[in-house]
């Protein structure tokens, strides 16, 4: 089954919130985003931050790494990668390296009669820098 993406019209404003997510490793909020692009683009609104940060989702373009400290944070990095959240400062750091292989991701779909599409590890715990600032 072959998937389609429809087909968008052109915006520079789209074209501006995913070029600030795939720019920063920091896993941004849409308030975020909003923040960076509002200087450039006055007219700009949160409510189209979101909207195009969802459809970005849903398209494939972006991922979501989940709501930290209440807010969803976005990841412009779509690889298989696994994530931490600093349970402190609420970071959201890469990890490199697989902690779950495919193989034992199917094993265990089969096991419990399930078809897994995906999986995700988010690691949680404290951050170095905080770490730092408790000596």
């Amino acid at each position: 089954m072959q998937q389609t993406v429809k087909k968008r019209n052109y915006s520079r404003k789209r074209e501006a919130i995913l070029k600030a997510v795939r720019s920063t490793t920091c896993h941004p909020t849409a308030e975020w985003v909003y923040q960076q692009l509002k200087p450039q683009y006055p007219d700009l609104s949160l409510g189209t931050v979101y909207r195009n940060l969802t459809q970005f989702k849903n398209d494939g373009v972006i991922i979501s790494v989940g709501t930290v400290n209440g807010q969803e944070r976005y990841d412009g990095n779509v690889k298989p990668h696994t994530h931490f959240v600093c349970s402190q400062c609420h970071a959201v750091i890469d990890v490199p390296g697989e902690f779950l292989n495919n193989r034992h991701i199917q094993e265990t779909g089969e096991k419990m009669g399930l078809k897994i599409e995906s999986s995700d590890v988010i690691l949680h715990g404290v951050c170095s820098e905080c770490l730092k600032r408790e000596i």
